[in-house]
């Protein structure tokens, strides 16, 4: 008997944020499915070569520095890709800040709130635009299937909102939202646009947080499950969702995270 393969042989994919957490973990799960990929990384230089040896070397696995902050940046990163491997056939746009300090609204800077939005929103704008018109010139990789996938990383704080982290929480509601908006444009062209909602993830970037006992006691005590996911858990579901096994699946939010957001 055959066994059962989430298979992406042949195709290509664009991961960002792809050095460290959940967006290297997603590197290795799509190179073990057969893609090339191609990732960014900011300031995780060393990873980031490391990674990419790990994952087949410059021929399978490519590592692209690029500044995310702006429509230009995220379109120059589709073209860096694209230059690599001649084509594009997902998007997974994973990359974004979460400034840890509480930032109560009334006194919350201009400048963080700027930032937040340039990094997590407006980069979304220029990669999804070029990572489009790219995956429309290509047209459908088989008769009938899919001419590519875009996955876009949201999270429980776009659900629900986040106190103390409002610029946070609108780039990830807004992320939602084009979620939406792009699948009913898009899944007609064979594109289909989904999301992935993580809760809580053992990841660098909430470290501080979960390595504080108060702080940790309380994140806990609002996740069903007992524990915040590993990267793997929500890499995992990226991954499926560029497969033919998500072929019926178009502007669905994925919630990753311990039943601690209940979203139908």
């Amino acid at each position: 008997m055959s066994q059962i393969r989430l298979s992406l042989e042949g195709k290509v994919a664009l991961i960002t944020g792809g050095s460290r957490g959940i967006g290297a973990e997603a590197v290795r799960l799509f190179t073990q499915a057969g893609a090339k990929v191609a990732f960014s990384f900011r300031q995780a230089e060393s990873r980031a070569l490391a990674l990419q040896d790990s994952c087949g070397g410059q021929q399978r696995c490519r590592a692209i520095w690029q500044e995310l902050a702006s429509p230009e940046d995220g379109r120059a990163l589709v073209a860096a890709a694209i230059n690599a491997f001649g084509r594009l056939d997902a998007l997974v746009v994973n990359h974004g800040i979460w400034p840890p300090e509480d930032a109560p609204i009334a006194t919350m800077s201009q400048s963080q709130w700027e930032r937040t939005l340039d990094v997590n929103l407006n980069s979304v704008f220029g990669l999804v635009q070029a990572a489009v018109g790219q995956m429309e010139k290509q047209g459908r990789f088989h008769p009938g299937g899919a001419a590519g996938h875009i996955v876009l990383v949201s999270s429980t704080a776009g659900q629900r909102g986040e106190s103390f982290h409002a610029d946070y929480a609108v780039t990830k509601g807004a992320l939602i939202s084009l979620t939406k908006s792009l699948s009913t444009e898009l899944a007609p062209k064979g594109i289909y646009v989904n999301c992935v909602a993580p809760g809580w993830v053992n990841t660098e970037m909430s470290s501080a947080a979960l390595e504080n006992p108060p702080s940790k006691e309380k994140i806990f005590a609002t996740i069903p499950l007992g524990r915040v996911a590993e990267v793997r858990e929500i890499a995992g579901p990226i991954l499926f969702l560029c497969t033919p096994f998500a072929g019926f699946i178009s502007g669905e939010v994925l919630n990753v995270n311990g039943g601690a957001v209940l979203v139908g």
